[in-house]
């Protein structure tokens, strides 16, 4: 279900806050896990039972990581720590093995078969379940966590599930870890400013969404029809930037429409991006977009191999493992590897060389991060690697193309989308946050969200189905 249609906002979301709401406090756990199970199961029917029998598992060996069986005190710590290392290797196994089977597996068959030049391992074409990449994230921190003694003790079995399975943020993020939202799963309190100002973010985040990212998504996918080979360099660019608008508010609204409803719900969920756009390079680029999937990797991946604690060519290799995971986490296909392995290249040589210095200027850092994003962002955009050659080709002027889509449709696109280009440039800047933070309690802002929310149903009943960029991965 999303977010952005008429059944979630008209049908769902209605009836769940009134159940929700009026229910005692002490079962409002129970009503979220069902509310969200619901969710899930109305897009995933079938993958509802993977869900909960993944929790089950995770639920179990978590438990028995603090189970004490009754053995001689001196045999007792070492058990406790044999056990933990048994209970944390299994769910890791499950979890990830899970996480491989349904988006890698294919992928490494793919390769395997093309290596050996004929098929050697079978390809299982399985569907990918919605959210499998951060619901997996969420539960492997949890164990974790419980493994190093972050958690003192386990959780119960519903608080548990309704973490791992809660709708607003259980399809793309962020990445919660249990210790945010451990106090609010025990006892939460809604008042009603919590639920005034929840609809506020859900509504800005529902404008972003289909007012902006909808609609310059259009942009690039008229230029992705003409061809990735056939465009003039000023048409490459413009797609480039349109999918880099796209992508942004698309992610970006999907996260504050989660905050959103995650106020109404009495929880606290932490913010995913930072006006990203606005960086001075590009490792400050990434401490602000998709911060949660940052954390998660620094905490559970980079600090455990060691960080930048044992000298220049451990830290290399370190971030090499870090950047190659990331593009895999967001896609089985080569395209994603390579979006991961660039970041990893120009993080190097920033980290070694000019990032202190670009972070420092006031102009040139920025232009130098509007430069490479969208760069980046069609490597991530295209799968298929002799297309992406070719329009990165046609970007930069070195790719010959066939029929060129040239300098009269660049003026007819921006004499059709000028006005849409202004408005993303303006909202990818820290401007409308500040005036919405000031302005936000006034009477005239109550009549904005309004508007926004009437014209984003209108689109909604209007325009073609366009899911969240993000629900790929």
């Amino acid at each position: 279900m999303l977010f952005s249609s008429v059944g979630f906002l008209f049908r769902f979301l209605p009836v769940f806050m009134l159940i929700y709401l009026f229910v005692p406090a002490k079962y409002r756990n129970i009503v979220l896990l069902a509310g969200s199970l619901i969710f899930y199961g109305v897009g995933e029917p079938y993958f509802v039972l993977l869900l909960v029998l993944s929790v089950l598992i995770n639920y179990g060996l978590s438990k028995y990581m603090f189970w004490e069986p009754r053995f001689p005190q001196q045999n007792r710590s070492l058990k406790r720590v044999r056990r933990r290392k048994v209970a944390l290797i299994a769910s890791l196994v499950i979890d990830f093995g899970m996480l491989f089977v349904f988006k890698y597996w294919d992928f490494a068959a793919n390769t395997v078969n093309g290596l050996a030049g004929h098929k050697v391992v079978p390809l299982l074409m399985l569907v990918l379940p919605l959210g499998i990449s951060f619901y997996t994230f969420q539960m492997v921190s949890y164990q974790v966590d419980c493994y190093k003694g972050t958690m003192k003790e386990p959780t119960g079995l519903i608080p548990f599930a309704a973490y791992v399975g809660m709708f607003p943020q259980l399809i793309a993020g962020p990445i919660v870890r249990y210790d945010e939202v451990a106090e609010r799963m025990r006892s939460r309190r809604i008042r009603f400013t919590d639920l005034e100002n929840g609809l506020k973010l859900f509504t800005i985040g529902l404008g972003l969404k289909v007012l902006l990212a909808n609609q310059i998504g259009t942009l690039w996918n008229t230029i992705m029809t003409a061809g990735a080979g056939n465009l003039n360099a000023a048409v490459a660019w413009m797609g480039a930037v349109a999918y880099s608008l796209q992508i942004y508010f698309d992610f970006w609204g999907y996260s504050v429409m989660a905050m959103g409803l995650g106020q109404m719900l009495g929880f606290e969920i932490p913010r995913n991006f930072d006006e990203p756009y606005s960086s001075r390079s590009i490792s400050e680029f990434w401490r602000r977009w998709h911060i949660t999937l940052g954390r998660w990797f620094r905490e559970y991946v980079y600090f455990p191999l060691g960080g930048s604690r044992k000298g220049s060519f451990r830290t290399i290799c370190n971030l090499f493992v870090v950047w190659a995971f990331t593009g895999l986490w967001h896609g089985a296909d080569w395209n994603f590897v390579l979006w991961g392995l660039l970041f990893f290249v120009i993080l190097t040589i920033e980290k070694n060389s000019y990032g202190k210095w670009l972070e420092q200027t006031k102009v040139l850092g920025h232009i130098y991060t509007i430069l490479i994003i969208p760069v980046t962002w069609v490597v991530f955009a295209i799968t298929d690697i002799r297309q992406l050659t070719a329009y990165i080709g046609n970007m930069f002027g070195v790719h010959r193309a066939t029929a060129m889509v040239g300098i009269q449709q660049f003026t007819r696109y921006l004499e059709e989308y000028h006005m849409l280009f202004i408005f993303c440039i303006l909202f990818i800047t820290p401007l409308p946050r500040m005036l919405y933070h000031k302005w936000k309690d006034k009477w005239f802002m109550a009549v904005v969200l309004l508007l926004v929310f009437w014209f984003s149903v209108h689109e909604i009943m209007v325009g073609s189905n366009n899911p969240f960029l993000y629900f790929r991965f």
